[in-house]
């Protein structure tokens, strides 16, 4: 048995080995990340899925996406190249069809953010013969909200312009009507569309009010506003609730009642906490990394929760950068070479590999049908493993774990 054990770890370092030979191939993270951009354009929201070409995928630029590769490309050192992003979320803030009152989409066409007024992609519906909104990418949900404002924000601490903490306050203001005094409070998921008549979401999701933490803490040493820190608060007190001693887990959040806590464990909810609140990285809540491990791993990586079990590239980036910030080297090393086994030649990340992935939530348009992440190039994971190469902790906008305040501008 030991032999059989020596056998198998000896196998799987070979094969890091090789991965990491053949992402020597290819460029690194950031050099990827940063060829997508082009800083003379001007405002620009990137293809969340470049090779996708028909579908509800196509040409599509999700915000929490294009929030996210913002943020690494400052961790990159290319912050020309991160205020084309930023300046395409500033510009949809103005120039939406419909909204002026601080939310954004979840999604936009990609290329040049430069039309009046800004669309969301629409989709072609069969039945009506038209093309019609796709209520999830028309729709706000908070959790993108805080994205956006994180990326304005971590611009304004290495370029300040009035303009990104101005963007990023607006954004809050609308985040902010979506407190819940229900069960433990917290904030609820957003709207979906029409514009005419949206329709409000009223569950509560962990991952959503931990981004909400970072998000209104940022906010809150930009301005020197306290009701940001007091919103801080009132997110962080329902991620605290949604920890499980009888697992070692965050829940992911709660049903429609707002109460009733869901028990499914997904890796967002355990490492995103771990990165961007005080004090989480210690116990017990670090349990909730063991428990990643025990009911995500997966061979090549980690998966999105445990309703499949193929390897989730953008998570995998994730638990990455917790190891690296937390001082874990050899798991660092480990977990970089297992993301960048899932690369193409051009140096583009796969959503994951080799099938498609289930979520175990329902699809946002279609509760009642499964959500999937498909074996296709993907915008997030290569922004996630920039910021796993750097050691850039999104949630702070800097290097580190938040158990050390940031020091005011």
């Amino acid at each position: 048995m030991f032999a059989t054990l020596k056998a198998a770890m000896f196998a799987g370092t070979l094969m890091m080995i090789a991965a990491s030979a053949k992402a020597a191939d290819i460029p690194s993270a950031c050099t990827y990340l940063s060829g997508l951009v082009d800083p003379e354009a001007g405002p620009t929201f990137l293809a969340s899925y470049p090779t996708v070409t028909a579908g509800s995928l196509h040409g599509v630029a999700f915000l929490y996406d294009n929030a996210v590769a913002s943020i690494a490309l400052i961790g990159c050192g290319e912050t020309e190249r991160a205020r084309a992003i930023d300046d395409a979320i500033v510009w949809a803030l103005a120039h939406d069809r419909a909204w002026h009152d601080g939310r954004l989409r979840n999604g936009y066409a990609a290329g040049a953010a430069k039309e009046s007024p800004i669309e969301p992609v629409k989709r072609w519906d069969q039945e009506t013969n038209r093309w019609r909104d796709d209520w999830y990418q028309a729709g706000s949900d908070t959790g993108n909200m805080a994205w956006a404002m994180l990326a304005l924000l971590a611009l304004d601490r290495v370029s300040p312009d009035a303009k990104y903490r101005d963007g990023a306050v607006k954004i809050g203001t609308w985040v902010a009507g979506h407190l819940d005094t229900r069960g433990a409070g917290g904030f609820t998921g957003g709207s979906k569309s029409p514009d005419s008549a949206p329709v409000d979401v009223t569950w509560k999701s962990t991952e959503h009010n931990t981004d909400l933490v970072a998000a209104f803490t940022l906010l809150a040493r930009s301005t020197h506003d306290a009701v940001w820190s007091e919103r801080a608060t009132l997110a962080e007190r329902f991620v605290q609730a949604m920890w499980d001693n009888s697992c070692g887990c965050f829940a992911v959040g709660t049903t429609d009642d707002g109460v009733t806590r869901s028990a499914m464990i997904a890796l967002d909810a355990q490492i995103s906490p771990l990165l961007a609140l005080p004090g989480m990285a210690a116990s017990p809540y670090a349990a909730s990394l063991s428990t990643t491990e025990g009911h995500l791993r997966v061979r090549d990586g980690f998966t999105y929760s445990e309703a499949g079990r193929g390897v989730w590239t953008e998570g995998t980036a994730e638990v990455a950068l917790l190891q690296r910030l937390e001082g874990h080297t050899r798991e660092w090393t480990e977990l970089t070479a297992l993301v960048n086994a899932q690369r193409r030649p051009d140096g583009s990340f796969y959503a994951t590999s080799p099938a498609p992935l289930p979520t175990g939530f329902g699809d946002a348009n279609d509760p009642t049908i499964q959500s999937f992440y498909y074996p296709i190039p993907h915008l997030a994971p290569a922004a996630w493993a920039a910021l796993a190469e750097r050691g850039f902790n999104p949630f702070l906008a800097s290097a580190g774990l938040p158990d050390k305040a940031l020091p005011d501008r």
